[in-house]
């Protein structure tokens, strides 16, 4: 859906180390984990695009260099785009501060800030036009959840200015939590402290909101995903394959699998539910596979079941072996007659022998 939104600058936060997504993530930042057949960060770069964004900022700290080699100017998406390290750590102030650098905006200008680990599919022209029109300071993307005490919960006042900011609390007054997108006015990120240790959280938007500056809440009910667990990844990659939340980086239609150039999936398998299988990815006779993403070069085979569940590059499912609710890490493989269930971890380059394990666990 495109939107006039003329030169609207975006800072895309990018910095965080995705220690919950490990062992996925010991070699590749979060953002960068392929998603729905492409990088995670593809499917927000395009999206914004489709909303009239053409310059964003990647706001970087954790392996920061591998960036720019897979996006590299943006052009391919339609985009200018700049990268701004932290060199150590800043916050989510701090590093909205120090990618501001590299913006060319006025002081009254709007800027949207994107959060590297969210799938969303609400309206962001909307959200932006909401925060120009009310001359706001801040205007945050609210969701409602089932469980706000995991997240910022965030109430307001009939007019929707946001009241309190209360981060992760134990007895949340509203299930609407803050949904990680914000509009800020050019002029309140250059109030934030250069170089920094900065909690937009926790110390920015309290601030404005005690000082009287309007914090104005943008609330809908529209998809939204935060895929900082392996679950939650694997939800959002099932969930763009079956095209319950469209984007324009999907690399093929949606339907019950998406299969990418070079994989091989039998005729006689069964895959399912939203499943990526992977360039030069196999998937053997017999074999059973559901709402999964079998990365480049990984291996299913004959009889084995895969469901919900990774498989890292070059990883290998014996015959007969069960996986599910599990991450494989990439070249490892687990003999057949293993099963592997709820929560399990194979870390790379690690092969369990025939029989080996053959239990759930919740690590």
């Amino acid at each position: 859906m495109e939107s006039s939104l003329p030169d609207l600058e975006a800072i895309l936060l990018v910095g965080g180390q995705g220690t919950r997504l490990r062992p996925l993530t010991l070699g590749t930042p979060k953002p960068l984990l392929p998603t729905a057949g492409v990088p995670f960060l593809a499917h927000q770069l395009a999206r914004a695009r489709s909303f009239g964004v053409r310059r964003i900022v990647f706001a970087t700290s954790y392996k920061a260099a591998m960036f720019e080699p897979v996006f590299g100017d943006g052009s391919a998406f339609g985009l200018s785009l700049e990268y701004m390290t932290e060199e150590t750590p800043l916050g989510t102030g701090g590093a909205i501060r120090n990618a501001a650098q590299a913006l060319g905006s006025d002081p009254d200008a709007p800027v949207l800030i994107l959060n590297g680990d969210i799938l969303s599919g609400h309206d962001i022209g909307d959200q932006v036009r909401a925060h120009v029109a009310r001359r706001a300071a801040v205007t945050l993307h609210l969701t409602e959840v089932d469980d706000p005490t995991r997240f910022g919960c965030v109430p307001t006042d009939g007019d929707g200015r946001v009241t309190a900011f209360l981060e992760k609390t134990p007895n949340p007054v509203t299930n609407r939590i803050n949904a990680g997108c914000y509009v800020f006015t050019r002029s309140v990120i250059d109030s934030i402290p250069a170089g920094e240790v900065v909690s937009v959280e926790r110390q920015t938007f309290p601030g404005l909101i005690e000082s009287g500056e309007l914090v104005l809440g943008y609330a809908d009910r529209t998809y939204w995903l935060d895929v900082g667990t392996p679950a939650a990844l694997v939800q959002g990659s099932r969930d763009l394959v079956l095209g319950r939340l469209a984007s324009p980086a999907l690399p093929g239609p949606t339907g019950e699998f998406l299969a990418l150039p070079g994989s091989l999936v039998s005729p006689e398998a069964k895959v399912l539910g939203g499943t990526v299988v992977g360039a030069g990815a196999r998937v053997a006779a017999g074999a059973t596979v559901t709402g999964s993403i079998l990365l480049d070069g990984s291996e299913v085979g004959a009889g084995a079941t895969v469901t919900d569940s990774v498989l890292g590059e070059g990883a290998r499912v014996e015959p007969g072996a069960v996986v599910r609710d599990a991450l494989i890490g990439d070249r490892a493989v687990v003999g057949p007659g293993n099963e592997l269930q709820a929560g399990i971890r194979v870390w790379p380059d690690i092969e369990l022998p025939e029989c080996a394990v053959r239990y759930s666990s919740d690590v």
